[in-house]
């Protein structure tokens, strides 16, 4: 008996697609990524652009290290990125933004009352 599965469910990017969305989504480098499979900068780049696949064991470690399934990693079925990690760094960056302006407008005001005192001091100087 043939089992249906829900389309809706899969994610239907390439192998590469799917690691690179998964580290992209743990927010972690390339770099970081290769050095904590033990493989080159070159072999994981070539993973991510679909030249090469990774090896069975080093999937299934790649699965772990982005917190997927193996099966999501190689098909688009299955657990994929946690979306409350994006949901939580959207809000850490939100927040970071808004503290920004709101370090800018304190900036600019700053600026606009030195501006000013400086106007009234020449002003004062010149009489």
């Amino acid at each position: 008996m043939i089992q249906s599965m829900d389309m809706t469910a899969l994610d239907e990017d390439t192998l590469g697609g799917r690691i690179f969305k998964a580290r992209d989504m743990c927010g972690m480098t390339i770099e970081d990524a290769a050095a904590r499979l033990g493989v080159t900068l070159d072999t994981f780049t070539e993973w991510e652009n679909d030249r090469s696949e990774p090896r069975a064991n080093k999937l299934m470690m790649l699965a772990g290290v982005l917190s997927v399934t193996p099966a999501w990693l190689i098909s688009g079925a299955g657990e994929g990125p946690d979306q409350s990690i994006v949901s939580a760094g959207l809000a850490e960056l939100s927040g970071e933004l808004d503290r920004l302006v709101d370090l800018n407008n304190e900036v600019t005001n700053g600026i606009a009352a030195l501006r000013d005192r400086i106007d009234t001091l020449l002003r004062a100087s010149s009489n």
